[in-house]
């Protein structure tokens, strides 16, 4: 009876992958991912605008600023979903960065600056980012 019960509690992911070329076009590919996850787990309207912006710029960011658009290296996208939340994990090819000593964007001498929000865009709008040590993959949590 316990194995029974045990059983019944255990949550069972599914995990979806993508290894992207480092060039603008790949975004597409990768938004029709967050579709097919968002439509497949019914996320909400909130979250899945969080999420496809969050994706979006994490993406990009790996392709230009870690893999320097490099077409021969790759950014890697990795889901783990269940019906409670989903964790997309981007991972680039590049030297990583310092994600605790960036500028504050929103610092009265950077507000007219058009880029350096990344960062603050996905900290705020995913439930959870953790970035590695080496700061070349970052992990976004969104509870659905």
């Amino acid at each position: 009876m316990e194995n029974d019960m045990a059983q019944a509690n255990v949550q069972t992911a599914e995990l979806y992958t993508l290894q992207l070329p480092s060039k603008h076009e790949s975004i597409t590919q990768l938004e029709n991912l967050i579709e097919t996850v968002a439509d497949k787990y019914q996320v909400g309207e909130d979250t899945f605008a969080n999420m496809m912006t969050c994706l979006n710029e994490a993406v990009i960011n790996a392709i230009i600023h870690g893999n320097k658009l490099d077409p021969n290296k790759t950014v890697f996208v990795n889901v783990e979903a269940d019906s409670k939340r989903i964790i997309w994990t981007i991972t680039d090819e590049g030297e990583g960065f310092d994600y605790n000593n960036l500028a504050d964007p929103t610092a009265a001498d950077r507000l007219e600056e058009l880029t350096g929000r990344g960062v603050f865009i996905l900290k705020h709008l995913a439930d959870q980012c953790i970035f590695n040590a080496k700061g070349n993959e970052v992990e976004l949590h969104f509870k659905i």
